[in-house]
């Protein structure tokens, strides 16, 4: 019998912002961190990974929160722990105690994301496959019964839910096969930082075209007229052919939003992300009216599916940016995928920060294989930077994804990683 031996956490942290890589208009200088954590069996070759990505101060609240949810896996049968992960899931949230800090949000919800998920890369390594493999191979019924539709039921029946799954089910060989081709594209934010000079900002611009990118991000908020500028840069840097999006990362409210998309549509957009608070569902619906046909996006800080279903219910948003980091891990993210595609919207997630490209990238190869009504409209989140502190790096050439092909969730950090960052005894903050 194969047990539960030891949950380890990490506080790792990178000083980005040293070089203003990942500022934006709320977050002018992030240190990308992770409260990461290592899931100990009787198996010496057995181990599971996951983490919660924070951006500095406070890492340590979040390393204490995961402490106090994994703690409770240590002693427990890895068989039964895998036979039945919506049992657990059921368990963790709705613990009654710790579920008083959300419910479901913040860094216990968040915690119980990177247990839940370090547990899923148990299973995916002891089945030999990847994720989103693991994940495709699930029977409709398999998929759905890993949703708590207690809140959810009201907008998608878990039958319809499954009629979903049916009617694509026929196409997912092709799909996979698509995939494994082809991969996904990828869009991204490395030109856009709002740090960045225009010079930087015009170069690595041009550089994303040569790389093969179609769709390129920039960082909005701050000022307006200095983003007109930045689009302008941007633009002609990037021709008219190439998609631009922009983020304002919630520094608007509800009027503001309104007046500065309509000030920036002239520049072509793709999407306008987060252009408010992430809780206003009602503030997103009412900008997604008034700026129509300009598409928005958000998702990447909601705390839960049941944020999710009201922000599709009431057609907020036409894109839905899941986080593998934010929600409660695996069963949530399957949980909004769902709904996506109930509501007709694309799933598009975001993956800005250290690990996020490598822990998504499953959940949208699974949704382009399994969910998604057109795979062909999907894209997916790229920054350049970091990846070399993961065991197992994204694969991104031509500006597309590579599907992962290495068993488990992508959630491991490098060995050495802890060594020089984490905080604060690493040897980067010691410099």
């Amino acid at each position: 019998m194969v047990s539960i031996t030891a949950a380890s956490v990490t506080d790792l942290r990178f000083p980005t912002n040293r070089t203003l890589a990942g500022s934006d208009a709320m977050n002018p200088d992030p240190d990308y961190s992770a409260a990461y954590l290592e899931l100990s069996t009787s198996d010496p070759d057995l181990t599971g990974c996951g983490f919660v990505f924070t951006i500095g101060r406070g890492n340590d609240i979040q390393a204490a929160a995961v402490t106090a949810v994994a703690d409770r896996l240590v002693g427990r049968n890895l068989d039964g722990l895998l036979e039945d992960p919506s049992a657990l899931n059921r368990e963790l949230t709705w613990d009654s105690q710790l579920r008083w800090l959300g419910p479901d949000k913040g860094v216990m919800h968040m915690a119980v994301g990177a247990v839940m998920n370090a547990v899923w890369d148990l299973r995916s390594r002891r089945e030999g496959r990847p994720l989103w493999s693991t994940l495709v191979h699930l029977e409709p019924a398999e998929v759905v019964a890993l949703v708590d539709w207690t809140y959810l039921a009201d907008f998608l029946d878990p039958a319809r839910a499954r009629e979903l799954l049916e009617e694509r089910r026929s196409e997912r060989d092709s799909r996979v096969a698509l995939l494994r081709r082809d991969g996904l594209a990828a869009y991204t934010t490395s030109p856009g930082w709002l740090g960045y000079d225009d010079n930087k900002l015009d170069r690595l611009c041009r550089r994303a075209l040569d790389d093969g990118f179609s769709t390129i991000k920039l960082k909005v908020g701050a000022d307006l007229a200095d983003d007109r500028r930045r689009l302008g840069i941007a633009r002609r840097a990037i021709g008219p052919d190439t998609a631009l999006a922009i983020d304002a990362n919630q520094r608007w409210g509800v009027p503001q939003a309104i007046n500065a998309i309509e000030q920036l549509a002239r520049f072509d957009l793709r999407w306008v992300e987060e252009p408010t608070h992430p809780d206003d569902i009602v503030g997103h619906a009412t900008i997604a009216k008034a700026v129509h046909p300009v598409p928005i996006a958000t998702g990447e800080h909601l705390a839960n599916p049941t944020m999710a279903k009201q922000l599709l219910q009431l057609r907020g948003a036409q894109i839905l940016q899941i986080d593998a980091t934010r929600v409660a891990g695996v069963h949530d993210l399957v949980a909004m995928i769902l709904l996506a595609a109930h509501a007709g919207a694309d799933v598009i997630p975001h993956a800005g920060g250290v690990g996020l490209c490598e822990a998504v990238q499953h959940f949208a190869f699974f949704n382009a294989a399994s969910v998604a009504a057109d795979p062909s409209r999907l894209s997916l989140e790229y920054v350049e930077h970091l990846h070399e502190h993961m065991a197992q790096p994204v694969k991104v050439t031509a500006g597309r994804y590579r599907i992962p092909t290495q068993p488990g969730a992508g959630t491991a950090f490098h060995p050495t990683t802890a060594d020089s960052f984490a905080y604060p005894a690493g040897a980067h903050w010691q410099q």
